[in-house]
């Protein structure tokens, strides 16, 4: 996506589109389109963070949990079912009919892109409680992309905002002068720009008629910086992956970057735990043995080799770079 083309702004409840027109009304549009194009490049960029959080173990291959994922991220449910060509599959499902005694609808549509084998018209499959299990994205039953899509928009907004104050630090000048003089400053402008040591005038040019105005602008980039990581650590918390959420001038001892995960850790349960319901319900449906894990955020080498961290339990965040209090103190 050029960084140029506009994108068509989201609705309330709507999604991000990716429709792109031309290149209009020069210089000015092109920041425009900068700014837009940057909250859908952070948009997009978080977007492949929270479809790669969970990993669907021992699903059959027709199950595309790229596309489960997707659907869970977009709507807030999908539907699991098994098809007499494809083997079992999850899509994109419209609710409906009666809801039981925990608001579990009875009726589901199931709906794909394009027909099976891509032939055809896109699929659709009526189905009820008996043939497919509703999989939804969290506890409240709600998507992912609304908060993610905010962020992007705030961020984006800081990004303009640290390009803005940079620029402003080569302290622009306002240059008032005669009509007649105008042409002549714009030269003199142009070299004092070019950084050029000595700048030579006739004696057409009066220094007597001239009044300069520096516009000179504090420097915020570095606060509008720090606000912009908290931003982006607040994204990483709230798609519970491990991130080092305190602002400290001091190095975090380990009992300090522990606690501060708690709230990350309890983020990724809702979602992870409406996933192992669905897949044990599934199982139980289908035959099947698929298991649902929150994916380690990285990996640490240590003496006895390369191990996952930072995946299902608290106890498995690992020391900082700094060390204990006592070690501190010495």
């Amino acid at each position: 996506m050029g960084r140029g083309g506009r994108g068509r702004r989201a609705g309330r409840g709507e999604s991000p589109q990716r429709e792109h027109g031309p290149l209009k009304n020069g210089r000015m549009w092109r920041q425009i389109g900068t700014y837009i194009d940057d909250d859908v490049r952070y948009y997009d960029r978080f977007t492949e963070i929270a479809l790669s959080r969970f990993e669907w173990k021992n699903a059959p291959d027709s199950l595309d949990q790229r596309y489960l994922e997707l659907a869970l991220f977009r709507d807030g449910a999908a539907v699991v079912f098994e098809d007499e060509v494809m083997g079992l599959v999850g899509l994109r499902v419209i609710l409906g009919g009666d809801l039981d005694v925990y608001g579990v609808p009875d009726e589901r549509r199931a709906y794909g892109v394009g027909g099976p084998g891509g032939k055809g018209p896109g699929y659709q499959r009526a189905l009820d409680e008996t043939n497919s299990v509703v999989v939804f994205n969290n506890q409240l039953r709600t998507p992912t992309w609304p908060e993610l899509w905010s962020y992007a928009q705030r961020i984006a907004r800081l990004d303009s905002i640290i390009d803005t104050n940079v620029g402003a630090q080569r302290t622009p000048v306002l240059i008032a002068c005669d009509e007649s003089q105008r042409l002549t400053m714009k030269n003199v402008y142009m070299k004092w720009e070019g950084d050029e040591p000595v700048i030579m005038g006739d004696r057409s040019l009066r220094p007597e008629s001239l009044r300069v105005l520096r516009t000179d602008a504090p420097y915020v980039a570095d606060a509008m910086y720090e606000l912009k990581t908290n931003y982006m650590n607040e994204v990483l918390t709230f798609l519970g992956i491990s991130n080092v959420n305190i602002t400290k001038k001091e190095r975090l001892v380990t009992s300090e970057a522990t606690q501060s995960q708690g709230f990350t850790y309890m983020m990724r349960y809702s979602p992870l735990e409406e996933r192992r319901k669905a897949a044990e319900k599934i199982n139980e449906m289908f035959g099947t043995n698929i298991e649902v894990e929150f994916r380690p955020d990285y990996r640490e080498t240590t003496a006895e080799g390369v191990i996952d961290v930072g995946g299902e339990e608290p106890d498995e965040v690992p020391e900082t770079a700094a060390e204990e209090k006592e070690g501190d103190s010495e």
